[in-house]
Order: C-alpha cells, then sequence, then structure tokens
C-alpha cells in the first residue's frame, strides 16, 4: 500500500453543537448561509443559525435543489461577488454541500464555472466553507469532492479539489427528527454503496482497510435491521455517523477502487432525476453478477464476515437487494417510469465522457452497462 491521506475538516458530532460555530466563523466574515427548499425552517435548523450568528453579518440565499445544478448555483455566486462575501455556510444534505463547494470555487474564478467539472480547468482557490448537515448519506461534509449537474444538456459531472473540504461540519443527529423513510432509507443505501465501491474489488492484504469497511457494513445491516426504530436518536446518530465514515476517503486509501456504479448511476439521474441512492441500487446488485469473476474474493469476504453467508455468492447479491428493499429503495429500473432510452442515453452519454472502461480493471465496457441495465429493466 502507497497513500496520502489528508482530511482538514473539524467534525462537530452530537446534540446542539450548532452553537459551536459561533466561534469557528471569525466576526469580521461576512456570511452567506445557504440552504433548499426551506426544511429548516420547519425544524428549527434555521433558528439556531440565526442564533449562532447573532454576532455575525450574514444574509442568505435559498432554492438549492437534490441534485444542485449549475444554473442555480451560478445565481449564487452572483450574490457572493455582489456583496462580498467572505465565508459559505452550507445547511442542508449532501446537495447544498456539493452546490457550495462549486460556490466557494466559482466565485473566486473569471471564467465558466463548468470548467472545474469538464476538467478543463483545476481549482486554484476558494472561499471557506462550513457546513452544517441535515441529511446524512453523501459524506460530502467531509470530503474533497464535489459533484453537480447542468440541466440545460442533462449532464452530472464531478471533481476532486483539496479546496472543497469544509472548515468544519456539524453533525447534530436531532436534525434528522423530520426526515421522511424516502431520506433515511436513502441515506443508507448511499453509505452501504460508498462502501462498496472501496471495498468490492478485488482482495490485497489492507487489514485496516478491509476491517473498517467491514464494520461500516455489518453497522448499515443492524441500522437495516432495526429499521422500526429509525425515529430514535440512537438509530439517527449512528446512521449519521457511519455515512460519514464511509466517504471521507480513508477506508480508500491505499486499496483498489470500483466507482462504476456511480458513474452509470449519475447518467441515470442527469436523464431521469433518480435520487442519488437509488440509482445507485438499481446499478450495483447487477453489475455485481456481471463481474462476479473480477469479484468473486471480495463479495465472498463480504458474504462471511458482514452477512453470515458461506460459499455462496449469489446469495450474497441477494444479500444486498433484501437490506436495499428493507429500507424501501427498489433494486430494479423497473419500479420507475424510465422511457425505452434509457440505455443509450446512459451509454452515449459515458462515451462522450469518454468513460468507456470502468471498474478497478477498467474493463466494464458500454456492452456490459448495456447488459447491467437490461438486467435492471427486468
Amino acid at each position: 500500500m502507497t497513500f496520502s491521506y489528508h482530511n482538514p475538516t473539524a467534525l462537530q458530532f452530537g446534540e446542539g453543537q450548532i452553537q459551536s460555530i459561533t466561534n469557528l466563523i471569525d466576526k469580521d466574515q461576512k456570511v452567506l448561509v445557504v440552504y433548499g427548499g426551506g426544511s429548516i425552517k420547519k425544524n428549527g435548523v434555521y433558528d439556531q443559525v440565526v442564533k449562532a450568528l447573532e454576532n455575525h453579518t450574514w444574509i442568505e440565499f435559498s432554492g438549492v435543489e437534490v441534485n444542485p445544478t449549475i444554473e442555480t448555483m451560478d445565481k449564487a455566486v452572483k450574490v457572493v461577488k455582489e456583496e462580498k462575501i467572505d465565508f459559505v455556510l452550507a445547511v442542508g444534505g449532501g446537495s447544498v454541500i456539493d452546490g457550495c463547494k462549486y460556490l466557494v470555487a466559482a466565485s473566486l474564478y473569471d471564467g465558466d464555472g463548468w470548467d472545474f467539472l469538464d476538467g478543463s480547468k483545476e481549482v486554484e482557490k476558494a472561499l471557506p466553507l462550513g457546513v452544517i448537515l441535515t441529511l446524512p448519506a453523501t459524506g460530502s461534509e467531509s470530503n474533497n469532492l464535489t459533484v453537480l449537474s447542468r440541466k440545460s444538456t442533462d449532464e452530472k459531472r464531478m471533481y476532486f479539489s483539496d479546496f472543497s473540504y469544509p472548515k468544519f461540519a456539524v453533525l447534530d443527529p436531532s436534525f434528522m427528527s423530520t426526515l421522511n423513510d424516502r431520506q433515511l432509507g436513502n441515506g443508507l443505501v448511499d453509505a452501504f454503496v460508498h462502501t462498496s465501491e472501496q471495498y468490492l474489488t478485488y482482495p490485497i492484504p489492507a487489514l485496516v482497510n478491509d476491517g473498517y469497511a467491514e464494520t461500516l457494513f455489518r453497522g448499515l445491516v443492524t441500522l437495516a435491521n432495526t429499521w422500526e426504530d429509525r425515529r430514535t436518536l440512537v438509530w439517527q446518530e449512528n446512521l449519521m455517523h457511519i455515512a460519514n465514515q464511509a466517504l471521507n476517503f480513508q477506508i480508500g486509501a491505499g486499496v483498489p477502487q470500483d466507482w462504476s456504479t456511480h458513474l452509470v448511476g449519475h447518467e441515470l439521474t442527469a436523464f431521469y432525476n433518480l435520487d442519488h441512492a437509488r440509482s445507485l441500487a438499481v446499478v450495483q446488485p447487477h453489475l455485481l453478477r456481471i463481474m462476479m469473476d473480477d469479484k468473486k474474493e471480495k463479495i465472498a469476504k463480504m458474504g462471511e464476515n458482514v452477512f453470515g453467508i458461506k460459499n455462496d455468492n449469489e446469495a450474497v447479491i441477494v444479500a444486498i437487494e433484501t437490506l436495499y428493499n428493507k429500507v424501501g429503495v427498489p433494486t430494479k429500473l423497473s419500479a420507475y417510469e424510465i422511457d425505452d432510452k434509457v440505455i443509450s442515453n446512459v451509454t452515449n452519454a459515458l462515451e462522450a465522457k469518454g468513460y468507456t472502461a470502468l471498474g478497478e480493471n477498467a474493463n466494464i465496457t458500454l456492452d456490459k452497462v448495456t447488459t447491467i441495465l437490461t438486467m435492471s429493466m427486468k
């Protein structure tokens, strides 16, 4: 194993931690508070933000959608520039956070911010960013990944930059009390697939990585098996903690990673606006079946150490599907209103971006993607 790992985001975990932002943001910095559709005004989070920032100068920007678009975030860029904002505070889930990661970079860039997403430019500087997490799923609150869509072209792209790390992230599980079952189920599935992308590859003797990934898997299995307790604080704080650890990239340091499920899922979201986690759930099980020969050792290891299944890799995949269905997330595209252009839309988009050899072995071809989506449509 050879790797460098650095994560500068300070985590403030637990009830009442939102008050800590009073001292984490300088009083002389003008703050832009960014949020989504307004649910934070119903669950008490907004009032706590107002209280914590009572001695700060701040304004707000709302309306960041699920699967944030550059069209919306460029409006926020205009606000940042006109109002001479010094600090951005993202209040929400992964969509708001990802939108703000783009915002802090694009606000200090003279060109088209899409340059970061199409890979033609790298981020060279950004405003400081803080996060108050309200929906655990993506791990975006403490990683350097930014994902954004462009509505005008039905594209969803991503980029990595060390300038995307938030300075701090407040993780208060009590904020989850108003989340609906769909949001909780999505969060659990998202965390499971994030962990899988860094684990279900081929075996190397990485005892820490495999052991910690399996701990996260077992935690998610426990949460799915105690779904009836999902309204309790203990259940919710465990999901919030696991989802964070699943994608701060620690378990992926020095080991092979896949991410093909995500690349295919991103296209389903771009074209059909599927929830991110649901796009992953309709791809992953069928991808594992198609790529069984490549992944058989790690699937078997997951089976034995996570599900208690020995010598039956198909049963392991069925166990994953059962887990997703248990929390209300379908594993078939046929569960959604998808047109007959889905396969050509996805494969053509992947080809246009140069994603023609996916996976840890670069052997998931567009023909295999076609087979995976066909299986998911049945």
